[in-house]
């Protein structure tokens, strides 16, 4: 269905127009506009979207996007969701020197040099490329290599696929997958044999070997110090929000200051 007031450029999609702009953003002038939501809209050309010189946040998920090109004047922007489209590159990207956020799943980016365009963005720090819930990938994430390959182009990222790659947190995310490493039963078969084989090698319903009982011990630890940080910042909002309250006057006058 077509967005009312809008009529596609070509018989298969949409085009972006100063009207399409305006009706959903609500802003009157282009370079007004800081946030911008364009989620499955049938999406084939981003049209005028480059003359948005102040937009911040930016979701152009659930389209049928080939190129980014107009991205490229959008220097301020700092959050950028194009997940679900059939992009073959990132290049305009290169320009957008405030990127901090990414997600590109879901499209068609083949090989991790595809990603050496983004080496040049030092704020950026999230990128996804793959989403297992969403089942959205993209085909370089099927190469064995593909995490120590993203990680060696672009080695300032703090997040990536959710997973945290650097910083306070991240040693429990490299402990999930070496104790996931560590699980997998050995699959050698056994020379000359010729009958056939369980389909699960010796020992794989035996318990653990001892080797892996002080990584599922340090995994569960930083289970639990993650778990109680995640209390405790509850207990810090529930004390703030309360100062708040009583800060801005008696019940009842701050319900214009709910988001």
């Amino acid at each position: 269905m077509e967005p009312q007031g809008e009529k596609p450029v070509e018989a298969d999609g949409v085009s972006i127009t100063p009207q399409l702009l305006k009706s959903h953003s609500g802003e009157f002038a282009l370079e007004s506009i800081l946030l911008l939501k364009l989620r499955g809209l049938g999406l084939v050309e981003l049209g005028c979207l480059g003359q948005c010189l102040g937009l911040e946040w930016l979701d152009l998920s659930g389209n049928a996007l080939t190129q980014l090109g107009p991205l490229a004047s959008l220097r301020q922007l700092a959050v950028l969701n194009v997940a679900n489209n059939r992009l073959t590159g990132l290049e305009p990207l290169a320009a957008c020197e405030n990127l901090q956020s990414l997600n590109a799943a879901g499209n068609l980016l083949a090989t991790p040099g595809q990603l050496q365009c983004l080496a040049g963005l030092r704020g950026l720090e999230y990128l996804r490329l793959r989403d297992p819930l969403a089942r959205l990938s993209n085909p370089l994430c099927a190469s064995p290599s593909y995490w120590a390959a993203v990680r060696e182009l672009l080695p300032g990222l703090k997040v990536v696929d959710g997973e945290r790659m650097t910083g306070r947190g991240s040693e429990f995310y490299q402990l999930c997958r070496d104790l996931d490493s560590s699980s997998r039963p050995s699959s050698s078969p056994e020379p000359g044999a010729a009958e056939a084989q369980p389909w699960v090698g010796p020992g794989y319903w035996e318990l653990w070997p001892t080797r892996s009982s002080s990584i599922v011990e340090e995994a569960c630890r930083q289970f639990q110090h993650t778990l109680q940080e995640c209390r405790d910042l509850d207990q810090q909002a529930g004390d703030s929000l309360a100062q708040a309250q009583q800060t801005l006057g008696p019940a009842g006058s701050t319900s214009s200051f709910i988001f």
